[in-house]
């Protein structure tokens, strides 16, 4: 009877192994055939014993041989899943990511399809059709701890590298950039091209740097309530962008920016940031290569231009201190959203034998309202559902104005600067709408317009009336 029972169990546990392997088997998408022909295996090749007694003891110890086998396996495969590198792609783009997180790639970009047209008899300038920006991104991390970033721009039929640079980030409070990136100076140029909130940028990007060669330290301390950035740079003049320095002297750029309610969970003033950013450097131009810059309209026409003729007596150049200072700040709250920024810019200059200290100063009041209840942010507006006319979703839809104006040193005129060329002052007012059909798609339209002082010969120049267009893709 006892031995009876002995073979029930036995054969009752080899029963249970094979379903067990064979369960195994069918959700690692293998045969479960060879595994229980391994254990009928075991069951046919197991010695013949003196008593069956010992029989089945040959078999039990078999089995859990097997058993532990299995787990072994089990352990190997978990293992395998652990360490496997990751493949994904979003709205974010395409990432390769090890299991760690400690490498990972991703690719992204943006492409901005534009159109602009002058209306009411503007002139001299042409509508046209262009690609503003076309920039493919590729970034990551390094071992944890190491990050890097390249975006070069095929736009406007140009090839031109404007970011590449590395990190190194082993604390919040404090990180290191080197390459070419943006001087932490302009708030709306430090917001990214696809966060815009209108198609150009208004007139006080046109006295901040853009892009420049240069080392910086930066960081965000209590959970981002208080961002510092110190660096030093190449130079570049107002507006511009430069992966060379022509003269040797560097230029020294810094920003504090404080979001004191930002870690709170609500509260009126939670999107309330406020700074202020400057820069001090020296810069040496000459009658080739002046150093100075030109300053252009929200319809990228120049306005205004220092006196050159490539001659010594008739150039203008950079001949000393160029500094800026640029208090600035915004407010979200819910669908509102406003931008405000000062940049006063100061350059020592010289024409032949005669010198100046020029200064500019600019100004801009901008903000819009999402018609759709989203939130509005630097970072851009997310829509809470995707165009969809099937599905009676129509994405988000925000509202904009804006005023913005530039001023140039009235000392500059008429040595410096032509007034029969170059305008005292411009002032705009503009008006717009985002349609954010998802999350990587946006189209954009602005009515905007501009009135000069001065820059035509005896009287103002015409205003400048623009509409702006912009087919954004960015993932």
């Amino acid at each position: 009877m006892r031995r009876n029972q002995a073979l029930a169990k036995a054969a009752l546990r080899v029963g249970v192994m094979v379903m067990a392997i064979a369960g195994r088997a069918a959700a690692q998408g293998t045969s479960a055939a060879p595994q229980a022909e391994t254990v009928a295996a075991v069951t046919d090749t197991a010695p013949p014993g003196d008593t069956a007694a010992e029989h089945i003891d040959a078999l039990e110890q078999r089995i859990r041989v097997l058993e532990r086998q299995l787990e072994i396996d089990h352990e190997a495969a978990a293992n395998a899943r652990a360490s496997a590198a990751t493949l994904t792609a979003g709205p974010e783009g395409v990432q390769f990511r090890s299991a760690d997180g400690a490498y990972q790639v991703s690719f992204r970009g943006y492409v901005h399809s534009d159109g602009r047209f002058f209306v009411n008899g503007t002139a001299p300038a042409a509508s046209t059709l262009e690609l503003r920006r076309v920039r493919p991104i590729i970034e990551g991390t390094v071992a944890r701890n190491f990050g890097f970033r390249l975006m070069t721009d095929f736009g406007e039929g140009r090839v031109q590298v404007q970011d590449a640079y590395l990190d190194a980030r082993f604390f919040p409070f404090l990180r290191l950039r080197t390459g070419k990136f943006k001087p932490p100076v302009g708030l709306e140029r430090l917001q990214s091209a696809t966060a815009l909130t209108f198609v150009e940028r208004a007139l006080p990007t046109a006295l901040v740097p853009n892009r420049d060669i240069g080392a910086q330290l930066w960081g965000d301390i209590a959970g981002g309530a208080l961002s510092w950035a110190a660096g030093v740079f190449n130079g570049v003049v107002d507006g511009g962008s430069g992966d060379l320095d022509a003269d040797g002297r560097k230029e020294v750029a810094g920003r504090l920016f404080a979001q004191p309610f930002r870690n709170r969970p609500s509260g009126f003033l939670r999107g309330l940031g406020f700074g202020i950013a400057a820069s001090h450097g020296s810069e040496k131009g000459t009658a080739t290569a002046p150093g100075l810059a030109s300053y252009r309209s929200p319809g990228q026409r120049v306005f205004f231009t220092l006196r050159s003729n490539g001659q010594a007596a008739g150039t203008v150049i950079a001949d000393g201190a160029h500094e800026r200072i640029s208090p600035q700040g915004y407010f979200y709250r819910g669908p509102l959203g406003i931008l405000a920024e000062h940049v006063t810019s100061s350059s020592e200059v010289r024409r032949d034998t005669v010198s100046a200290r020029l200064t500019s100063r600019a100004w801009q009041v901008a903000g819009g309202y999402v018609l759709t209840g989203e939130d509005a942010s630097f970072a851009g507006v997310r829509p809470r559902n995707a165009f969809d006319p099937s599905k009676r979703a129509f994405g988000a839809v925000e509202l904009t104005a804006r005023l913005s104006a530039l001023e140039a040193d009235r000392d500059a005129f008429p040595v410096f600067a032509d007034p029969d060329r170059s305008a005292r002052a411009a002032r705009e007012w503009a008006v717009g709408v985002n349609w954010y059909l998802n999350r990587n798609v946006k189209i954009t339209a602005d009515y905007g317009r501009t009135r000069f002082d001065g820059g035509a010969a005896g009287r103002d120049r015409a205003p400048e009336e623009a509409i702006l267009t912009r087919f954004q893709l960015a993932f």
